[in-house]
């Protein structure tokens, strides 16, 4: 008899710990197969420190194959889901397809950039949800900084050295707070022109910074950003976006080149897509996250809508802690419905929350005890340490080593601004020239070259990869009209003086032989039909003809008695 098949879309908190547990419970008495994008599992609250130079990026990424030996990992991303047929289909890192069979299913896609319909953001604005983009921003700030320092304009100083974050939840206040001090240690070795600083501004539609926290929390992390010289601005959000700057709701217009999105994550589209219940686009389980009327499917972390049962008619937030405990508690549960095990219902208690503010300063109130300063960064540190699954020591030696010695500020050029675009299914990955694009039926993204703007080609440079393979070795510069086919070329009379065909009128001017002996020396050759006034076409290179390309669409805290992550960062991919 051949063993059940149970498959785990998403690696985040959720799918991690599912199959972690999940291999632990069945003891090879289960197939189980992991369906993620990349090889490794994220530890998506220490990202913020990645971006600011603390962290080498290998130090929060874990290794799906060296710590789920007996979990059978599968590169892709899911594209759909049979649910009669019991299959997933996936597309490949190279753009191949196949699908996997499945008798227990868990959906734990995870979640994306949270979108807003402001004019300009979704061409300007980059988001700071996966390993590509952190790696975006370090680039881009440290760029910024050093045009900055080399800029002879006032101006053009203050623009490159002013960043915009909007979303002052547990994100966007960590990148507003370490990336504030990021920039001061760059001044320090390369100071900017005479009495300018960098200028980090942070903003929110909310009352309070972190108000899904209670408010001794906020008090603390607001008046660590002030005094750190963030300019933290609540009520406050943006009304258009474009290259130079942002428009505010309050009609003062930002001249900056960055501008961070961190309003909050949504649901991977997948979960939209099998056509069940939702709660806000996310998939609705019961108490034990399983698909009531689907017995074989179960969800959990930001894909899943799981009924809180400490407050009774809610569901439970979008947070990393969560996700953590539900992956927990859905490997239980589908254990269970293989005979292996009971069920249980997913309860939760909170002990604390933990934000980490850069330095030695923090905020957090483990068991319901309010801290700051020293104590509250040694409590979130710890933290941090006891919830990874692996790279301990890595990283308690990096903190170990910035504490000592300056950081580095350098640019490695890896990633480039349209390689992250901000809507995308698929933060996690960074999207490359002529590789494959994800492909999700409503959810298209932007195209798949560059876009406008700093670090991109114009988008007819990066040409089709295929096309490119077949096509013929450029040769003298041909003009459309002066090459005439080739058989009409054989019964040519022989060239006299230069004629261009369309300059040198039709049949009745060659024949009048007598008019051509009398006419005038030829002068500076023209060519009136060639040299056009050409329409303008905006973006266009006006030295070379115009090349039509087509490109694929995007379409789219006390640590627990068993550690877990932090509520330190929405989301739970």
């Amino acid at each position: 008899m051949s063993r059940p098949r149970i498959v785990i879309v998403g690696a985040g908190f959720a799918g991690y710990r599912a199959a972690r547990v999940l291999s632990r419970l069945t003891r090879h008495k289960a197939d189980i197969t992991l369906l993620n994008p990349t090889d490794y599992f994220l530890y998506l609250p220490l990202l913020p420190q990645v971006a600011a130079g603390i962290l080498e990026p290998r130090r929060v990424t874990v290794s799906l194959t060296g710590t789920l030996p007996d979990v059978r990992l599968v590169l892709g991303e899911a594209d759909a889901v049979d649910l009669d047929g019991h299959t997933v289909r996936y597309t490949g890192p190279e753009g191949d397809g196949g699908t996997l069979p499945f008798d227990r299913l868990i959906l734990a896609a995870g979640s994306v950039n949270k979108l807003l319909p402001i004019p300009g953001v979704a061409e300007h604005a980059h988001g700071f949800r996966g390993l590509p983009e952190a790696l975006y921003l370090r680039d881009h700030v440290t760029r910024q900084m050093e045009l900055a320092a080399a800029a002879d304009d006032p101006a053009s100083c203050a623009e490159r050295c002013t960043f915009v974050v909007v979303g002052a939840g547990y994100t966007g206040t960590e990148v507003a707070a370490q990336g504030k001090l990021f920039t001061d240690s760059q001044i320090r070795r390369r100071p900017l022109r005479a009495g300018m600083r960098p200028r980090w501004l942070l903003l929110d539609v909310a009352e309070r910074v972190l108000p899904e926290l209670d408010e001794n929390l906020s008090r603390t992390a607001d008046r660590v950003l002030r005094q750190r010289g963030v300019e933290v601005r609540m009520g406050t959000s943006v009304k258009e976006a474009t290259h130079r700057g942002v428009l505010l709701t309050d009609g003062e217009f930002v001249d900056t080149r960055t501008l961070v999105w961190c309003v909050g994550v949504r649901p991977d589209p997948l979960a939209e897509s099998l056509e069940l219940p939702l709660e806000k686009g996310r998939l609705l389980v019961d108490p034990y996250l399983q698909v009531p009327g689907r017995p074989g499917l179960f969800a959990a972390g930001d894909a899943a809508a799981v009924p809180d049962l400490e407050k009774p008619g809610a569901y439970t937030p979008m947070t990393a802690q969560h996700a953590w405990r539900q992956g927990k508690a859905v490997a239980h549960n589908v254990a269970a419905s293989l005979g292996l095990g009971e069920r249980r219902a997913y309860r939760h208690r909170d002990l604390g929350f933990v934000v980490d503010l850069g330095g030695v300063k923090a905020a957090a109130n483990p068991l319901g005890v309010p801290l700051s300063g020293v104590a509250a960064g040694a409590v979130t540190r710890g933290y941090h340490l006891a919830a990874m699954p692996g790279n301990r020591v890595r990283v308690a030696a990096d903190w170990l080593l910035d504490a000592v010695l300056p950081r580095q500020a350098v640019q490695l050029g890896l990633v480039r601004s349209w390689s992250v675009p901000l809507d995308t299914a698929s933060p996690e990955v960074a999207r490359v020239p002529g590789g494959p694009e994800k492909a999700r039926a409503g959810n298209p993204g932007p195209a798949g070259g560059p876009r406008a703007g700093e670090g991109a080609e114009p988008a007819d440079a990066i040409q089709d990869a295929d096309a490119g393979k077949h096509a013929e070795p450029p040769g003298p510069v041909k003009e459309p009209d002066l090459i005439q086919d080739a058989d009409a070329a054989k019964h040519a009379e022989p060239p006299g003086p230069v004629k261009e065909p369309d300059r040198v009128q039709d049949a009745d001017v060659d024949a009048d032989a007598d008019a051509a002996k009398h006419a005038e020396p030829p002068g500076p050759v023209k060519q009136p039909d060639l040299i056009q006034a050409p329409e303008h076409t905006p973006g266009a290179s006006s030295d070379a003809p115009a090349v039509h390309k087509h490109r694929p669409r995007d379409p789219s805290a006390l640590a627990p008695p068993e550690p877990g992550p932090p509520a330190s960062s929405e989301g739970d991919s």
